[in-house]
């Protein structure tokens, strides 16, 4: 704006010197050059707009999504409604399409979401026969580099099947309850314990980078409960069984060098139901959206209380 303002006021002045010491043609031809610059100025500082220009009779690309629904203040069975949405009018993964049947289409349709960025673990759903994060779940599989439709379960042809996890007790349509996980969670008291607490004066509990290595593949877990819900000796015996997600965050704190309460936390855990009723069938990593490997996590739980015995 100070730039346009002292502009103005170069021409201002320019004019009224060509004006009292030039011919009438000259000064005209001095303020008409001026006034060109003046605006091509002006049209260099507006923000052009970045929006493709819409496509004249683009083909539709119908997709349709067949959800799970069930209210439990209707006296109705659980039942599937199917809604079509256009691809070329919708963002590219399932939450996106969620999201534009429920502003669109249906506006009682309810699911968890929040962040939308695989961070938060909310939009955790079993899509085309598959646990993952509706979120990072692509509706279209050609749209991410390098992904197959069996490694993100969004294959299906023009239909995609929606569920809330399964072998959960249900709320309301893709809304399971997870009282019984964050139970679990709670059980293991997952916090740094230390027998003296902190000194005077100390700030942090410091770690070498080696002890700190070890963590990684485990703290990035974010409880969203699509590896325990997609075992099955979790299905048969969740309220005994902790689950792959509660055991690897359990292991977490075993392996974390400033913790200082890691055979009692081996102790609790040392119980046929709530950690051998794991059988290394590996869905949990299989379906993990992060990438995490829960199996492996379980596994060392077993081998350190082997070694203790």
């Amino acid at each position: 704006m100070l730039g346009m303002n002292s502009l103005r006021a170069a021409v201002a002045r320019s004019a009224t010197v060509v004006s009292s010491n030039a011919s009438t043609a000259s000064s005209s031809s001095t303020t008409s050059l001026l006034f060109r610059a003046l605006s091509t100025t002006t049209e260099s500082l507006k923000v052009k707009s970045t929006t493709p220009p819409p496509v004249a009779n683009q083909e539709e690309r119908i997709k349709y999504f067949k959800i799970y629904r069930w209210d439990p203040d209707h006296r109705q069975k659980p039942y599937l409604s199917t809604y079509p949405v256009d691809l070329n009018d919708c963002g590219p993964m399932v939450l996106d399409a969620l999201i534009k049947i429920k502003s669109e289409q249906d506006p009682t349709l309810t699911f968890r979401r929040s962040c939308r960025e695989g961070i938060c673990g909310s939009c955790a759903m079993n899509i085309n026969g598959r646990n993952t994060l509706a979120c990072l779940c692509y509706i279209d599989p050609k749209e991410e580099e390098g992904a197959t439709k069996s490694s993100i379960g969004s294959g299906g042809g023009d239909v995609m099947k929606i569920y809330p996890l399964p072998h959960m007790y249900v709320i309301k349509d893709l809304v399971p309850d997870m009282g019984n996980f964050y139970e679990q969670y709670r059980s293991i008291e997952p916090w740094l314990q230390t027998k003296d607490g902190k000194m005077e004066g100390q700030a942090e509990f410091l770690q070498t980078r080696e002890d700190r290595a070890k963590l990684d593949g485990m703290y990035e877990c974010i409880l969203c409960a699509c590896c325990s819900t997609a075992c099955p000796s979790y299905w048969w015996n969740a309220d005994k069984y902790l689950g792959p997600a509660v055991l690897m965050q359990a292991y977490r704190w075993i392996e974390d060098s400033r913790d200082e309460f890691q055979d009692r936390r081996l102790a609790e855990l040392d119980d046929a139901f709530k950690l051998y009723r794991c059988h290394t069938i590996m869905n949990c990593t299989k379906v993990c959206p992060k990438h995490l490997n829960p199996g492996k996590a379980i596994a060392h739980i077993k081998k350190k209380l082997a070694e203790k015995a």
